[in-house]
């Protein structure tokens, strides 16, 4: 296949490139600066601008792109920017759809389980509704976007990303420096579901939707073994042989990081994998602890 991705330089984006260029697909990557290789093609979402020839032939686009939700405090000015870049980048290859003689087969559009709000021990699935406040909607406006897509008869899947663990960037990479000094802690109570996926699992679900025509609509991108707040902490000092005695209470996560922090490391979202699990999507790293070791090495 040909695929073009936005968002290639991301963390899912570089490790997604490697693994469909490792299976003979040819990958093209959308960038905001002069393209410099034969493989990428200048865009501007802001000004909603795209090189025509991007799109020759391809058959699939990933949109991976979207400022970090959890790189700051959630100013007025940094919840624009976030909302701005997932509306602009997502209109932008929907728009250019209209003016291709053939179509992409499919439409693959990032966004993440945040979409279900803060919901206690409620079990959510993809038939689940819409959560309270910021994050999720965001990701309604983010999907509703992407829907435009599968309006003008292109396959459309909504790719519902848990917290995707790596070593190489993302929240795991940030945890690492203090859990590996023994300053690592649970969040709060600890007793917060949080749904994970590992790295590798997270790019073969990616390829999976790709390649499944029966795959539209959201699918939640989590391995199957979610786990508490509290559960993940011991496991990550387990996995680095370190002490993890030192918990971040609620109020200084609160007073540090402000909605952010209360959205993104205290909310609860104890989400199921349920369409991949009942498609044939078989996970390499379906319980936390196995998956950190693999991951860390």
């Amino acid at each position: 296949m040909k695929v073009l991705i936005s968002g290639a330089s991301g963390l899912i984006g570089r490790a997604l490139a490697a693994a469909l260029i490792a299976s003979d697909h040819e990958v093209r990557r959308l960038v905001r600066r002069a393209a410099q290789s034969p493989d990428e093609f200048e865009w501007d979402p802001a000004k909603g601008t795209i090189a025509p020839e991007a799109f020759a032939g391809v058959d699939a686009i990933v949109n991976l792109a979207g400022e970090n939700v959890a790189g700051g405090r959630w100013t007025d000015r940094r919840r624009e920017r976030i909302v701005r870049s997932r509306i602009d980048a997502t209109r932008t290859l929907v728009a250019a759809l209209d003016k291709l003689p053939s179509k992409p087969r499919m439409f693959l559009s990032a966004s993440a389980v945040g979409f279900y709000g803060d919901r206690g021990d409620e079990m959510l699935t993809e038939k689940s509704g819409i959560g309270h406040g910021f994050l999720p909607e965001t990701c309604l406006i983010w999907e509703t976007h992407a829907e435009g897509a599968r309006r003008k008869g292109v396959r459309t899947v909504l790719l519902r990303f848990g917290v995707v663990l790596a070593r190489e960037g993302g929240a795991l990479a940030k945890m690492l420096p203090a859990f590996r000094l023994g300053l690592g802690g649970r969040l709060g109570g600890g007793l917060q579901w949080m749904s994970w996926v590992a790295l590798e699992d997270a790019v073969r679900a990616v390829c999976f939707a790709l390649i499944t025509e029966a795959c539209s609509g959201p699918i939640n991108v989590v391995a199957p073994g979610v786990v508490t707040n509290g559960e993940f902490t011991q496991a990550l000092g387990r996995a680095l042989n370190r002490p993890t005695l030192l918990p971040l209470a609620a109020w200084a996560i609160q007073l540090g990081f402000g909605e952010m922090g209360r959205t993104t490391l205290l909310s609860s979202g104890k989400v199921e994998p349920r369409w991949l699990t009942r498609n044939g999507f078989e996970f390499r790293h379906p319980q936390l602890e196995p998956a950190l070791k693999a991951i860390l090495g």
